[in-house]
């Protein structure tokens, strides 16, 4: 198989680089080597597959790489929370435009199959439910509240608090912040697409990807990555909240695993999403003091408050990709976690002043 990847040279990508090679697939790699995601040097891992260096937004660049191309795994993205508003315009550009134009371009190339690196942000709030009133979309945690440290949601009806469930796929989608925003529009983006054309889109939606290669002492990379900077500094990890915000932590190797089988497996028709996620839920407290104890570190500092666009609970359910894909998890958090504790990470991003 022929596969154009997407971000080739980072984080994800290049995981998932290497193991189509590994697998005897062609990768045609493609990375525009975003400053917020790459700095200094390319490490050997990103350079192994001579990934060229383009903007998926370069029509013309596209139908040249599209060429006897089979499928395309769509990894190249702006990620994270960002800055403040003022990025909105750069999220929307590289990832809802140059989707656009990575859709029209495998139209007039004839390439009917993609897998789409979407992610959890598109739920907002996870699935909850209320004794009296069943499955509710939780009201808005309100700025007093969480001043007041009451981070729970409560139901809309009642104002009792609720009960925090797997979130399946076809739960109701509300993103909170830009990112978010921009990866709902790729979905819905790649669903026309594919429903104009006959073509077959799964959509896997990550939960928190942890592992090697993660760029660090960056605000757009994730949570894990940020505990282990401070640690490597010899400063506990800062948790917002109360640390008892659940997530659902899934190695980076695993993520990989589960677009290899998704490009492996019939496309679906039209549209369909899947969690890719370890189906072992913990607490952000939970990975700020598991890392802190493989590393020899402080004990992890719980300070309150809360970021903007963030949601109190989002916990997978695993089942369709088990089901559809074949797909469960390998790596446990705690083997994880004691492994990215040593794991080499990318070298500190650029982020403009």
């Amino acid at each position: 198989m022929r596969v154009l990847l997407t971000g080739a040279a980072g984080f994800v990508g290049s995981h998932v680089a290497d193991l189509l090679a590994a697998g005897g697939h062609e990768v045609v790699a493609l990375d525009a080597l975003l400053p917020e995601a790459h700095g200094g040097e390319l490490p050997e891992w990103s350079r192994r597959h001579a990934p060229v260096v383009g903007d998926v937004r370069d029509a013309d660049l596209l139908g040249r790489l599209l060429r006897g191309v089979d499928a395309v795994c769509h990894q190249a993205a702006m990620v994270g929370h960002g800055l403040d508003p003022s990025d909105a315009p750069a999220y929307a550009s590289h990832n809802d435009l140059g989707t656009a134009v990575l859709l029209a371009a495998m139209h007039s190339a004839g390439v009917s199959r993609l897998v789409l690196a979407s992610s959890m942000v598109v739920y907002g709030e996870g699935r909850y439910s209320c004794a009296a009133h069943g499955v509710v979309r939780p009201a808005p945690r309100r700025p007093d509240d969480l001043t007041a440290g009451r981070y729970d949601p409560t139901c809309p009806r009642c104002g009792e608090p609720l009960v925090p469930e797997l979130v399946p796929e076809d739960a109701p989608l509300e993103p909170r912040s830009t990112y978010a925003a921009t990866k709902l529009a790729q979905e819905h983006l790649a669903g026309a697409w594919a429903r104009q054309t006959g073509g077959g889109v799964w959509a896997l939606r990550y939960h928190n990807v942890y592992g090697p290669r993660m760029p660090r002492d960056t605000p757009y990379a994730g949570v894990a990555s940020i505990f282990r900077s401070a640690l490597a500094d010899g400063r506990p990890p800062r948790v917002l909240e109360d640390g008892r915000q659940r997530r659902d932590f899934v190695h980076v190797t695993d993520v990989a695993r589960a677009n290899l089988r998704a490009l492996r497996t019939p496309p679906p028709a039209d549209l369909v999403p899947v969690n890719v996620c370890s189906g072992e839920p913990r607490t952000v407290g939970d990975l700020a003091a598991t890392l802190a104890a493989a590393m020899g570190g402080p004990a992890p500092m719980v300070v309150g408050g809360a970021r903007s666009a963030d949601v109190r609970h989002v916990v997978a359910d695993p089942r369709r990709a088990a089901d559809l894909l074949g797909y469960t998890a390998r790596v446990g958090f705690a083997e994880g976690v004691a492994a990215f504790a040593t794991d080499p990470l990318r070298e500190p991003a650029a982020v403009a002043a």
